[in-house]
């Protein structure tokens, strides 16, 4: 084999792999686009595979489902989300370590993210998803099982046996419970932009350990400057 011949070989894999790369692209920014100007369920996989100009078999060589199209980004998102908090440092707790982890992610994978589709294009797909019954009751059971995959992980993290210790699935259980329903409301509400879900995400994150902490009863009839007996005003 010449030096040539061997050039040839090594980049013929590259080359294949690109092609794919722009063949599953192309296939999820069309996805995407007809779910959120056309609708979820009114699109079917031959518009896509046609207006890609492919075959409905070519879709499902990258796509198990029409779902799994619907929730790409999700799961990129995701294992972003899972790297980041792998590489946390250790002092961090649990409820720290995961939000920072979320709060990387969305600051880091709006390049990838937009290497696909526009990012308005992810914005109304997440409105879509919340929006669409069948696709709601996926994304709460994708949640579910994102969940427990965390719990495991920050209990490794802190040296836990999952399921003999109920705190890491409790610090999960509640975190997820926040990004639920803040986005939820970001939904429904009037700044639908990406600074938008993260700034609702933040306030509802920062109050989540206070929320947790505090007697609201006593809070709410304690005057201000006034520290209830036994504890320090410092």
């Amino acid at each position: 084999m010449t030096v040539g011949q061997s050039a040839a070989t090594g980049s013929a894999p590259g080359l294949r792999e690109r092609k794919k790369q722009r063949t599953r692209t192309a296939l999820l920014r069309t996805a995407l686009e007809l779910f959120t100007t056309k609708g979820y369920e009114e699109t079917t996989v031959d518009e896509i595979a046609d207006a890609v100009e492919v075959s409905q078999r070519t879709f499902f060589r990258y796509f198990p489902s029409k779902e799994a199209a619907a929730f790409a980004l999700q799961q990129m998102t995701e294992q972003h989300f899972v790297e980041a908090l792998r590489v946390r440092p250790a002092e961090e707790g649990p409820f720290d370590a995961l939000r920072n982890s979320v709060l990387g992610t969305w600051d880091t994978i709006g390049e990838a993210i937009t290497e696909i589709v526009p990012v308005d294009v992810h914005l109304r797909m997440l409105q879509v998803i919340e929006s669409t019954p069948t696709l709601l009751a996926a994304h709460l059971r994708r949640s579910l099982d994102m969940e427990e995959y965390v719990a495991r992980l920050i209990a490794d993290r802190e040296g836990l046996d999952v399921d003999a210790d109920p705190r890491p699935r409790v610090a999960v259980a509640c975190f997820g419970s926040v990004m639920r329903v803040s986005g939820q409301l970001w939904v429904r509400g009037d700044d639908t932009s990406l600074d938008g879900l993260r700034a609702l995400t933040v306030t509802y994150l920062d109050h989540l350990a206070p929320t947790l902490a505090t007697n609201w009863r006593e809070a709410a009839a304690t005057p201000a400057g006034h520290h209830p007996a036994g504890t320090d005003s410092a």
